[in-house]
């Protein structure tokens, strides 16, 4: 790594550092509520910057050296928080705490080197619909729009998927290796809307390991990590320090990355117990329950890279939840849909002629620089 380069990159992590510490003071005050907080982030699915096989399993592959990467995924999601209420029917009435939610990642990344990626994300809710803690405080619904949390952090390739085209990747005799291995560390931010469900209570440390595997036109990912946060609650509904797991699995339809099919899914197994609300004529009372929760969702996607030997991809998904758990679990929708387009340069030379595919008029053949056919053979090139 060069020095400059290395010194910028340690500059801006303690730059952010120091925004993560000042905005957890800040949300101190702010979610002062033990038992009817709203600084439960309902938005779980986190996109990592960079380069994007899966949209639920993080990636392996970084951005090249000196390159940035940019992207936007879309998420709209049905129904992630759901109060039940007493009333006078049997079993009590839903109350839709948030009701409908679309929003944006914007994201982006930077190749320190060729192993080493520095991550941004910002996630922005465009419409939401909701009754927000009226039904229990007789206060506002939430509002139309929201800023959520701050995500940064760094990615790093521990076995790195080599540069060539991903139907190189496992075959006999080709230039690439079956398998790679990352490892990601993310820091959140508590810097979203406090009121409106819309971000954390303070910090939330994520770190985490990802791994994938490809086999000619068949594929899997599988992710294992954490989030590690304080315990906020929401009428008897306790969200914690919990573990991320997730994994993968796919096939090419078409070759050269043209079109995929994946069926993915992810949990997040939640380390603490759930509580029992009741209502007295002085105070709210909170009592475990001996419960626990198990957020996990599956989603269907399809994908496609057509563009600069695929730096470019699109991919649309949509799915619902698994019941895993002893009961519903808080901020996992009815439904989920996502649409996502991502730039990651990967730096691909699938021939290893010094001439990027992206740029190689002949990718597969092993070519000379310039002329009107950069990287194809000097007879079929001319200067």
């Amino acid at each position: 790594m060069r020095p400059r380069r290395a010194k910028g990159a340690a500059v801006g992590l303690a730059v952010l550092t120091l925004l993560l510490v000042r905005a957890s003071e800040a949300r101190a005050a702010e979610c002062s509520n033990p038992l009817v907080s709203t600084c439960i982030n309902s938005e779980t699915y986190w996109p990592t910057p960079g380069p994007m096989r899966f949209a639920a399993v993080a990636g392996t592959e970084t951005v090249a050296r000196g390159q940035v990467g940019f992207g936007l995924v879309a998420s709209y999601l049905s129904r992630p928080i759901v109060l039940r209420i007493a009333s006078p029917g049997p079993g009590g009435s839903d109350q839709f705490v948030v009701d409908n939610q679309v929003t944006g990642n914007f994201l982006f990344a930077y190749g320190v080197t060729n192993r080493l990626q520095l991550d941004f994300a910002l996630p922005v809710t465009f419409v939401q619909t909701g009754a927000g803690t009226s039904p229990l405080t007789g206060g506002e619904d939430l509002r139309d729009t929201a800023v959520r949390d701050l995500r940064f952090g760094l990615a790093y390739a521990l076995v790195p998927r080599l540069r060539v085209a991903p139907d190189l990747q496992g075959t006999d005799g080709s230039a690439g290796r079956g398998w790679s291995l990352a490892a990601r560390m993310t820091f959140v931010a508590p810097t979203g809307d406090s009121s409106d469900f819309a971000g954390e209570r303070a910090a939330v440390f994520a770190p985490g390991i990802s791994a994938d595997y490809r086999y000619r036109f068949l594929f899997a990912g599988a992710e294992v990590g954490a989030r590690i946060r304080p315990i906020t609650e929401f009428a008897g509904a306790r969200v914690g320090t919990q573990l991320v797991t997730a994994l993968g699995v796919g096939a090419d339809v078409l070759d050269r990355d043209r079109l995929s099919v994946m069926a993915e899914a992810r949990a997040y197994p939640n380390f603490v117990e759930q509580h029992t609300t009741s209502q007295s004529a002085f105070e709210t009372v909170s009592r475990p329950n001996g419960k626990h929760i198990l957020p996990a969702e599956w989603l269907l996607t399809v994908r496609t890279a057509p563009m600069l030997a695929g730096d470019v991809s699109f991919f649309a998904s949509g799915g619902g939840p698994l019941p895993l758990g002893e009961e519903k679990a808080i901020t996992v929708p009815r439904f989920r849909f996502l649409l996502g387009a991502v730039y990651a340069p990967g730096g691909r030379d699938s021939d290893g002629d010094g001439v990027l595919d992206k740029d190689d008029a002949c990718p597969r053949q092993a070519g000379v620089r310039g002329g009107e056919r950069p990287g194809c053979p000097a007879e079929e090139n001319r200067p």
